[in-house]
């Protein structure tokens, strides 16, 4: 029902005065009766037309021109039942007469309308009504059934149930006529998508699950070359595991033959090589797309899992993390860095590495030589002499990168950063220096490569030990490159006491000095980069603090958790 809320009495009388109006309105040339259109009523401004079942309040406001109305007038929607609400919708009266009786219902599936089966599938997997699930499954109507999206976490005999579907649809001798079921997918990935309804759905690709994959398959009717594909994100960890992760792979291993179990995002967290053979062995290598490695690997473990990472041919992101693996020095060990490095050169696709934390007695270039050409790489926290960042300006792998981040990584010298930098200045856009322990000396020397990364939009440099007249320099010349709008800086060490700087004694009073100068030097400059100065950070919870520069020339102090490069678009 339309309600029109008045604001004064003249309105009122307006609405009064156009009663007359609007009756005549409807009854002119139609032959209709006052008696059989209903009762006008002033009081609620509405006409009130009689039915068989319900009687329906329409508001005046649907047959009088919008510009007859004063602008201060509000339209109130309700939908209410008999004289208060409008009658159900066709298709909800359709899906609870087909929940009253599920026994008549699951053998009138075969002729339900398509467009009722995500409705319908949302009330019975509420509902939990495990037989009639397992029956939707099997004459689901769509490629997908978008799984993931209809419940975060799905109640495990619910799931079981799905799948059990899934097993007796493909049990079947001879495919159903309207078998269309390609892909469930345990993501999250189409928020909406049930509200949205069965059009929206129809409209789902799979194709960046697999990029071998014909594009036409979501389309067409499934094969025997052509199994059935599941895809979720997994986990591989140690103690308590999923039960529903534990369930989908024990299931997976079952019908190997005729399901493809896929991962576009992997995670492995465990030294097991139990556990790792056991997930590896029945995912679909190749759907993976992004892969976190971590924890403590005995040398065993990774030479296994290398075997396993050559066949990941389609992944873009790998990151390593705490994996303190040593190599023996020994015949046997003396080429498995070379090894190593073969397995990754399958990688053609790979476009982000990320380590963090490692220490492999072989060289890391020895190992990356091999790589394709990479659009970011990130360092953290490796033990990589200064020697390696040389090298890796000769490799094919940082030719065409566009972010660059190094943390924690100490420089002694500045001539193989620099010359690094030299070798991707044309091609980077983010650049990160953390906590190197750079001095005044070995700014000066990178700072003319630095003023030739023409395309560079964020610029992180904290954690850095350089003077006030050094940073002023910096700002100087990060000035002149017309992309920035970012840049995180160190505080000078005019800001700290010089008796205990590595205790990170940061002195707000200091700062208000240094702080005005700063200010000086960028409007004279000129620059229209959003400068921060992080006066302390902790990698550990990913906090700093920072004083940010805003346009009226103040410095407004916040803590914020650190933005590295995972947070910026690749």
């Amino acid at each position: 029902m339309i309600h029109v809320s008045n604001e004064g009495n003249s309105e009122k009388n307006e609405i009064q005065n156009l009663q007359e109006k609007l009756e005549a309105t409807r009854n002119l040339g139609k032959g209709v009766s006052r008696s059989s259109m209903g009762a006008v009523d002033p009081s609620s401004n509405a006409i009130h037309l009689k039915g068989s079942a319900h009687t329906i309040s329409v508001s005046m406001v649907t047959a009088v021109p919008v510009y007859l109305f004063p602008s201060r007038m509000k339209l109130l929607l309700s939908v209410n039942q008999m004289s208060m609400r409008t009658p159900p919708s066709l298709q909800h009266l359709a899906i609870q007469s087909l929940l009253s009786n599920q026994s008549l219902s699951i053998s009138a599936l075969e002729d339900l309308p398509a467009v009722l089966f995500p409705l319908l599938f949302m009330e019975i997997y509420k509902q939990g009504y495990t037989e009639m699930l397992k029956a939707m499954v099997q004459a689901w109507p769509l490629p997908c059934l978008p799984l993931g999206d209809l419940v975060e976490s799905p109640d495990l005999e619910t799931f079981k149930a799905v799948l059990d579907g899934i097993d007796l649809l493909l049990a079947k001798r001879e495919r159903p006529n309207r078998w269309k079921l390609q892909v469930l997918d345990l993501r999250n990935d189409h928020p909406n998508i049930w509200i949205q309804g069965y059009h929206s759905m129809a409209q789902i690709s799979y194709t960046d699950v697999l990029t071998d994959r014909p594009t036409e398959s979501c389309g067409s009717m499934m094969t025997e070359e052509q199994p059935l594909m599941v895809i979720r994100d997994l986990t591989i960890k140690d103690g308590t595991q999923n039960a529903l992760q534990a369930h989908l792979l024990q299931w997976a291993r079952k019908t190997k033959e005729r399901v493809q179990l896929c991962s576009r995002k992997l995670r492995i967290l465990s030294g097991s090589v139990s556990k790792i053979q056991k997930a590896l062995g029945v995912v679909r290598l190749d759907s993976i797309q992004e892969l976190v490695v971590s924890e403590f690997w005995l040398p065993g473990t990774l030479r296994i899992f290398t075997l396993y990472l050559g066949h990941m041919k389609n992944l873009l992101i790998l990151t390593c993390s705490s994996m303190w693996t040593d190599i023996p020095h020994s015949h046997e060990n003396s080429q498995y860095p070379w090894i190593i490095g073969g397995y990754l050169g399958r990688l053609k696709h790979l476009q982000e590495l990320h380590v963090h934390n490692i220490l492999f007695i072989a060289t890391m270039p020895t190992i990356l030589r091999s790589l394709p050409p990479l659009k970011m790489l990130s360092l953290s926290s490796c033990a990589l002499p200064e020697t390696d960042l040389r090298f890796l300006s000769q490799y094919a792998c940082t030719r065409q990168l566009k972010h660059l981040h190094l943390r924690t990584l100490p420089m002694k010298r500045a001539e193989p950063l620099r010359a690094f930098l030299e070798h991707v200045a044309c091609t980077l856009e983010t650049l990160a220096l953390e906590e190197c322990y750079i001095t005044d000396a070995q700014l000066s020397a990178i700072l003319p490569t630095l003023s030739q990364c023409s395309q560079l939009r964020f610029f992180s440099f904290y954690g850095n030990c350089i003077s006030m007249a050094t940073l002023q320099n910096l700002l100087s010349h990060m000035a002149r490159l017309g992309h920035l709008r970012r840049g995180f800086y160190p505080a000078p060490l005019e800001c700290y006491h010089p008796e205990d700087w590595y205790l990170e004694n940061f002195d707000p009073g200091r700062f208000a000095e240094v702080g005005a100068a700063l200010v000086q030097t960028l409007r004279d400059v000129g620059t229209n980069q959003k400068v921060q100065i992080c006066t302390s950070f902790c990698h550990r919870h990913n906090t700093c603090q920072l004083y940010s520069l805003t346009l009226d020339g103040t410095w407004v102090v916040t803590e914020e958790d650190l933005t590295g490069l995972s947070a910026l678009p690749v």
